[in-house]
């Protein structure tokens, strides 16, 4: 028997969000050049997932908030999030075994970056177009 089928249903999805909380870190390190300080991962109902992450602002983005250029860093970390949604969403495929409908990225840059990556997964038995496959535009 593998190790997932020797693991409760609990079990097993608390590994896999401790798995997105890591992969998440491993992201934001290769796309900002910077990981956060901490990164929670939870389920939000039956079909969504929120990583929650702390202080990930860069030192550059730190010197627009000290500018008072919050909307500029706002659009400027979205174009960056957005450009690569297919990095964010397969690996949370890959870790729930399920399709992404959905994927929601925001800052809060007052908060010292404080970010929340909303991942929207179709009902289990359902399936549809994965949002990593739609290019942005």
């Amino acid at each position: 028997m593998s190790t997932d089928e020797e693991q409760a249903p609990e079990e097993r999805r608390t590994s896999a969000l401790t798995q997105i909380s890591n992969t998440m870190v491993r992201l934001y390190k290769e796309q900002f050049g910077r990981g956060p300080t901490s990164a929670r991962t939870h389920w939000a109902g039956p079909d969504t997932i929120i990583t929650v992450l702390e202080d990930t602002l860069t030192p550059a983005e730190r010197n627009l908030v000290a500018l008072g250029e919050h909307q500029r860093l706002r659009d400027t970390r979205m174009f960056f999030q957005y450009a690569t949604v297919k990095a964010f969403c397969e690996p949370v495929e890959q870790i729930t075994g399920r399709v992404v409908r959905a994927f929601h990225s925001s800052i809060d840059t007052r908060r010292d970056g404080q970010t929340a990556e909303v991942f929207v997964l179709y009902p289990e038995g359902s399936e549809g177009p994965s949002r990593a496959s739609e290019p942005e535009g």
